[in-house]
């Protein structure tokens, strides 16, 4: 067995796994690369994955770091099934057309920027039409029902807590009369949340591929992090001030209506209007009421009394464009919850240009904020930000809850890691910044776990050889098609630095001279390639 690590290496996006057994080629997960645009352009190189010699995708959940990529994945060849739970199936089917509709949107902006420079038009990175040829091919598989993918390769999904529907994934692979047992962790949640399940205990496995999102670091507790939220509430609603939620429109704001219920139940919210602002969070809230065998004890509890956990009086959808805009011209105290998550997109930009500057809004967040997003600039302090082209001060009251977050912390991922029985199993710690996912693996070694590892970008690993950080496994052959990529990315950087640190001409012209060769070498790559598809 091999597995090759296509994304969500040494980064918290594009997660993407591909084992590869004697029998079969499956990838867990396909998702898209999010933040600095060097990252982005990684989603253009999905052909690397090899989707003609696939035999299968296993997806562990629906959130667009993994699942978003699989449009393009199927229009570059990929035809098989992908497996993943009802639930999922659910929210791809409305997360897939939202993303195919901001390709294009983007794809067709970008092409009329490109021709004003006399360039050529951007093609989106795919299509309403690839979506739809997607969808036929999803699979839902219940929790806890184990499934054949190939001969000799079965899999079942056990409940990751994380969203609605996520999942970590177990896949026994037999290989020379061997079994082999991956676990791959998904996106963990955290225990006692509001609203979903928590993370089943897997305790059996040779083979381990656990998150690090917050590998380095503890959140405050769900009942600090409420307590604040209320505390931030009552200052806005005696001020006649917003608050801003930027959140995911899948968990997120599901389970920040679900806290605002809960507030409402117990008396102590105070009378103020909640506006959720995003067509997509309104409809997968609908996709939440459909599946309550996802939901914990307590929010099943409500549903058996007739009390619907996810509406509140006066909370408002907004779903048309007028109605989006009309918010910003209400006056008095409102909560207005809007996407995307990061800040990098959607009808959270609108409200952020509207509120940001302003000294008594307040700017809350609730989830992980990736590096090179809108929304990881701000928490670390800018003093402005760029919107819509515009330069906007960053003045608001700006509020971060960790206890809001869906992603396990440092704390919980040891301790859900510490119910495997071997010590000696491999580890792999992926789906992590590089601190993060370091500090994590140092955490384990301490807690005894031997063989523990943090792979890097596109690295290949036979698991028939040893894992140690002290012995770096072998590298992939580095393939013409990621070499351009690679130099590319390298010659961005270095014109970059060079307009930054303000080079004397001389030195510039010099430079530039060898950059253009850099460029002519990447031409001719590109012919090379070209003439070979």
């Amino acid at each position: 067995m091999r597995i090759v690590f296509f994304g969500a290496a040494r980064t918290v996006t594009g997660a993407a796994f591909r084992i590869e057994c004697e029998e079969a080629k499956i990838l867990l997960d396909c998702g898209l690369f999010q933040g600095p645009r060097e990252l982005e352009e990684r989603n253009r190189r999905v052909d690397l994955y090899g989707p003609a010699t696939t035999s299968a995708v296993v997806l562990s959940h629906a959130h667009m770091d993994h699942a978003g990529l699989l449009p393009a994945f199927v229009a570059s060849g990929f035809g098989g099934p992908i497996y993943c739970t009802p639930a999922t199936k659910d929210l791809c089917e409305i997360l897939l057309l939202d993303s195919a509709h901001i390709q294009e949107m983007e794809a067709e902006w970008q092409t009329r920027k490109n021709l004003r420079k006399g360039l050529g038009p951007q093609t989106p990175l795919y299509t309403r039409g690839d979506v739809e040829r997607t969808l036929p091919l999803l699979r839902p598989v219940p929790y806890g029902e184990r499934r054949e993918l190939a001969p000799g390769i079965f899999f079942r999904f056990q409940d990751a807590g994380h969203i609605l529907g996520s999942a970590s994934v177990e896949l026994w692979a037999v290989e020379n009369g061997t079994t082999t047992k991956l676990v791959f962790s998904g996106d963990l949640g955290r225990k006692h949340q509001a609203l979903l399940n928590d993370p089943q205990i897997i305790e059996e496995g040779e083979v381990l591929l656990v998150e690090s999102t917050y590998g380095d670091r503890e959140h405050k507790s769900q009942e600090e992090s409420v307590r604040e939220f209320v505390e931030i509430l009552e200052q806005a609603y005696r001020e006649g001030e917003k608050v801003i939620i930027p959140a995911f429109a899948v968990g997120r704001t599901q389970e920040v209506l679900y806290t605002l219920h809960d507030l409402y139940r117990k008396g102590i919210m105070p009378p103020i209007p909640v506006y959720v602002d995003s067509p997509l969070a309104t409809a997968a809230t609908e996709i939440f009421k459909k599946h309550p065998e996802c939901f914990d004890g307590q929010a099943r509890a409500l549903l058996k009394l007739n009390d619907q956990p996810l509406e509140l009086p006066g909370l408002i959808f907004a779903k048309r464009v007028e109605e989006s805009r009309a918010i910003n011209d209400l006056k008095g105290a409102a909560v207005i919850i809007a996407a995307s998550g990061m800040a990098n997109a959607g009808r959270i930009l609108h409200h952020l240009k509207h509120n940001l500057w302003r000294p008594t809004a307040h700017i809350l967040f609730i989830g992980f904020q990736a590096q090179g997003t809108l929304g990881r600039r701000i928490i670390e302090g800018a003093k402005s930000v760029k919107l819509f082209g515009e330069e906007v001060a960053v003045r608001a009251q700006i509020h971060t809850l960790g206890g809001f977050s869906a992603h396990a912390d440092r704390r919980e991922l040891l301790d859900w890691i510490s119910h495997f029985k071997s010590k000696d199993m491999k580890i792999f710690v992926v789906h992590g910044e590089e601190k993060s996912a370091q500090s994590l693996a140092a955490s384990l070694q301490e807690a005894g776990f031997s063989h523990v590892k943090v792979p890097g970008l596109m690295e290949e690993v036979d698991l028939t050889e040893q894992v140690s950080p002290e012995a770096p496994l072998p590298q992939k052959e580095v393939e013409p098609q990621d070499l351009l990529f690679l130099l590319e990315k390298r010659l961005r950087k270095l014109r970059k630095r060079l307009n930054r640190e303000g080079i004397p001409t001389e030195a510039f012209q010099a430079a530039s001279g060898k950059l253009r060769s850099m460029e002519e070498m990447l031409h001719e790559v590109e012919g090379i390639l070209e003439s070979r598809s």
